[in-house]
């Protein structure tokens, strides 16, 4: 599965982005993804996960209750909305996809196809 990656930019705390992952490959359709991040100088981390069906989602502590993940399986893309942004969100945004396996993940060795990343600034 090759995977896209767009929508990132500079947004003012509190507000809005909106990131999307293309996917080419008919294994996007029985496969979990993800999304994780990396701020400069800091490794790599989990933000965001969605089963096959798009029916089960987790996200990291730090996002959970601003952040959605969801997936549209015609169009095979995958979304993360951000909500009430904040400057520790800056980072470069990955998307990630488990081939063939239906369960998302937190951990980023379980995924095998990732994006090239889109960048994220908060910022006032």
């Amino acid at each position: 599965v090759q995977l896209q990656a767009s929508g990132g930019g500079l947004v003012q705390p509190g507000g809005s982005l909106r990131l999307s992952c293309a996917a080419s490959g008919r294994a996007f359709d029985n496969s979990a993804s993800g999304w994780f991040r990396q701020a400069p100088g800091k490794e790599r981390e989990f933000v965001a996960t969605i089963n096959w069906r798009g029916v089960s989602t987790t996200y990291a502590d730090s996002v959970r209750g601003r952040f959605t993940i969801s997936r549209d399986g015609a169009k095979r893309t995958m979304y993360l909305q951000m909500n009430n942004l904040k400057p520790e969100d800056t980072a470069v945004y990955y998307c990630a996809v488990r081939t063939n396996h239906y369960s998302g993940s937190s951990a980023a060795t379980d995924y095998d196809s990732w994006g090239q990343g889109t960048l994220v600034t908060v910022s006032s």
